[in-house]
């Protein structure tokens, strides 16, 4: 078995699409990145990539490359599954947070974990997303950015 853990972050701007775990929050500002910026989705990429000691998704999908200009994450999480499982490893289960003042994320946590189970070819009970706040505190609580966190847990093939 092979645990991992992933963190990501990106500043939020009006104008910009918010996309948490593949789904799209209407809501007056987004997260900017080189992708769609979908925090969760990176978070747990990270995780898997780093249980098996890949690196991290920077280093398979480099912000310097335009081929990722605006690609939507759920490709590049598909990708990172593809890497796992020639790693000889399956996807046990994913727990991840997001932590964002605004929006209240409670009505797209369903929808966000049948994404993503749906992209790695789970099961909805292995996938858990949990959202919270920063109670105010830090630049989360402050609605400048929003974060994620996973941990994964791999099994042998």
């Amino acid at each position: 078995m092979r645990i991992g853990y992933g963190y990501d972050v990106h500043r939020l701007e009006a104008g910009e699409s918010l996309i948490l775990g593949g789904v799209e929050i209407p809501f007056e500002k987004g997260l900017v990145g080189h992708s769609d910026a979908d925090v969760l989705l990176h978070a747990i990429s990270d995780a898997l990539l780093g249980a098996v000691a890949l690196g991290d998704i920077g280093k398979h999908f480099p912000d310097t490359d335009e081929q990722y200009s605006g690609i939507d994450s759920r490709l590049l999480l598909k990708e990172v599954a593809g890497l796992i499982r020639k790693e000889g490893y399956d996807i046990a289960n994913i727990d991840a947070i997001v932590v964002a003042e605004q929006p209240k994320l409670a009505p797209y946590i369903l929808e966000m974990r049948q994404c993503i189970a749906e992209d790695l070819g789970l099961g909805k009970g292995q996938v858990s997303v949990k959202a919270t706040t920063s109670e105010g505190i830090g630049f989360e609580g402050r609605q400048q950015g929003i974060s994620s966190r996973a941990v994964v847990l791999l099994q042998e093939a």
